[in-house]
């Protein structure tokens, strides 16, 4: 088999159907690249039939754009300017004592120089009814007068001492000692009907 020469089709990409208005005027430079390299580095002197110009670097909106100026005369007046500054510094001052408030003053008088100092107080010491002593006695709080509502407390053994610990619930049976009697045996109940049965 022979080599067939390389036609200017093969050079050229196929191009689509509605492309082909594109496809024709660049057909003329198509001619002296491959199809790999003008997909490479795309066509050469469509843009520009100087190869050696550089890129403009500023654009048509730059170049169109003056920045506005000054009619060089002043626009307001002395007064009315220096009245919104004054209100500006008077909201500002305001708005800063809200947001950051003084510290206030500390306190340093006592309960004591307060209430028991003062004049015309008279200390007087409450006379003792009943003699009490603090080592045997229970204290009176709230629960002790109200333990008879609270729910989940153990049988009480002595009115005077509701809180303290019982072992009532763990002793066995047969070694309680301040019971008089024992509870009867679940034996000791039955009756003649159920022994028979």
């Amino acid at each position: 088999m022979t080599e067939q020469p390389a036609s200017l089709d093969s050079k050229v990409g196929k191009c689509l159907l509605h492309n082909w208005a594109e496809e024709r005027a660049v057909a003329a430079l198509d001619t002296k690249d491959t199809k790999a390299h003008i997909q490479k580095h795309g066509h050469r002197g469509i843009l520009t039939v100087d190869q050696e110009s550089k890129m403009e670097t500023v654009s048509t909106l730059k170049a169109a754009y003056i920045p506005p100026k000054s009619p060089g005369v002043r626009l307001r007046g002395v007064r009315s300017e220096f009245l919104e500054k004054q209100i500006a510094q008077m909201i500002r001052e305001k708005i800063h004592e809200e947001l950051n408030p003084p510290t206030p003053k500390t306190d340093f008088c006592s309960t004591t120089k307060r209430d028991f100092t003062v004049e015309g107080f008279v200390s007087l010491t409450p006379e003792t009814t009943q003699l009490h002593d603090y080592k045997t006695e229970q204290a009176i709080t709230f629960w002790s007068e109200n333990y008879q509502r609270i729910q989940g407390v153990t049988t009480v053994g002595t009115p005077n001492a509701p809180f303290r610990k019982s072992a009532t619930f763990s002793t066995p049976i047969s070694e309680r000692m301040d019971e008089i009697e024992l509870p009867l045996d679940d034996s000791d109940n039955m009756s003649e009907y159920d022994i028979a049965s």
